[in-house]
């Protein structure tokens, strides 16, 4: 497991392939061999001596992971304590520690706990014919965890509902995760379960819930500022966290490169997640151009400036539009902006969420740097592990000259995506025009 320390529609190139795509239990769960899942989360790295007055801190304020544990580094003088996503960017002076990215370590009790649950109402062989079909990953997004139901054991979901509900008593609502689908990549998310007080509600009860119980608009708590996100009706992932990390450190080495602060382009920002960790940072953000084709996404996203910016927005799914002096936002398809000239050669840095697609629109984005200076696109894609090496020759062809002192653009690899895809991210140091000749 690595680590690594970190500061508190037009023509393009053709697209690679890039489809969506307790007690312990009486039972032992025999586990096949399962494709590795990348989790990097922050991790405090504190003294043996100092672990116990650390956590003490840390879980008063709700900041430790509630599903994974704190291990041992690998000289045996500290402990690696995991960090809920969260935690504050900056900690007080009391959690003044070295802080790494890290794989968390799941924390095997809850895990336990869940399957003891599950095997009081599922018989043992067919919990151990079923094996790795059962729902071990799960995300959590404010309240509500998402969870995938393989078609094997989807006759079992309300029992899975329960177990999952009965072992983590911090769960409101629970969800099962049926892809994305769709222009705007919108995740089909169902109820399958529910807490009601001291109870827990799956399948026919799940019918008697009130409305308000099955509320899919959240507020989720990232790096110390809450964004407002519905996964029913704008693409929001936590399990982005680092990569919205990287953005930031990537951001502040171009901030140094150019000094001063930058002028941001988000065209598939969504409801904002990578802003609110950009916007956070001290002068980091100049200007802002921040846009979705979602007009569910960018009514969240209105809510979430206002908050973040401290200064008012309008409500709803404006079309784009200059709101303050410095903050151009609103609806629009990010294909056309190249085309807006009062748009275009602005920007320091321009931001690609849009994975199954990224490689393919790079060539409509490009025309929004400001060719005069450094500048930089940081993107994410998805791809077959196969076709890695080709999807790196196609982001080279589309982009012009880069910067020779910087690392030339490379995919790595962040998490499974599928059996075969796996979602990746680079990023791009775009020389300035003037250095080209």
């Amino acid at each position: 497991m690595a680590s690594a320390v970190i500061n508190p529609r037009s023509p393009g190139p053709r697209p690679i392939s890039q489809r969506p795509g307790g007690s312990p239990p009486s039972v032992m769960v025999k586990r096949g061999a399962c494709l590795p899942v990348i989790n990097m989360m922050r991790h405090l790295v504190v003294p043996n001596r100092e672990v116990e007055a650390v956590l003490g801190h840390v879980r008063a304020r709700g900041w430790g992971s509630v599903s994974h544990r704190v291990f041992s580094s690998k000289d045996g003088l500290s402990r690696l304590i995991p960090l809920d996503v969260g935690a504050p960017l900056e900690l007080p002076k009391a959690l003044e520690y070295p802080i790494v990215m890290h794989e968390g370590v799941p924390d095997e009790k809850i895990e336990t706990d869940w399957l003891a649950l599950l095997a009081s109402e599922v018989d043992e062989t067919t919990i151990e014919q079923m094996g790795d079909a059962w729902p071990s990953n799960h995300e959590f997004v404010g309240d509500m965890m998402i969870v995938r139901i393989d078609d094997q054991v989807a006759q079992f979901t309300d029992s899975i509902a329960r177990a999952k509900l009965g072992a983590h008593p911090h769960i409101r609502l629970l969800l099962a995760d049926d892809g994305v689908e769709g222009e705007f990549r919108i995740r089909q998310l169902k109820p399958i379960g529910a807490r009601l007080a001291d109870r827990i509600l799956a399948g026919p009860s799940l019918e008697f819930a009130p409305p308000e119980l099955l509320t899919t608009e959240v507020a989720v708590k990232e790096s110390g500022r809450v964004i407002r996100c519905d996964p029913t009706k704008a693409y929001f992932s936590t399990k982005l966290q680092t990569e919205r990390l990287e953005t930031l450190a990537l951001a502040k080495e171009l901030r140094e490169e150019l000094g001063r602060p930058l002028r941001i382009a988000d065209p598939f920002c969504g409801v904002g997640p990578a802003l609110a960790t950009l916007l956070a940072e001290p002068n980091l953000v100049s200007d802002l151009l921040a846009t979705d084709l979602n007009p569910d996404a960018v009514k969240l996203l209105m809510t979430n400036l206002s908050k973040w910016d401290r200064r008012p927005y309008p409500e709803g799914a404006i079309e784009l539009q200059q709101v303050h002096e410095n903050r151009l936002v609103g609806l629009a398809d990010a294909l056309t902006l190249s085309k807006k000239q009062e748009i275009t050669g602005k920007w320091d840095l321009a931001l690609v969420n849009l994975p199954h697609r990224t490689i393919e629109f790079l060539p409509e984005i490009i025309p929004l740097l400001d060719r005069t200076s450094p500048s930089m696109i940081r993107g994410r894609a998805i791809v077959e592990e196969s076709e890695i090496e080709q999807a790196n020759e196609l982001i080279l062809s589309s982009l012009p000259k880069l910067m020779p002192d910087k690392p030339s653009p490379s995919l790595k690899i962040k998490r499974d995506y599928s059996s075969t895809l796996r979602l990746c991210s680079f990023q791009a140091w775009l020389s300035p025009l003037e250095e080209t000749n």
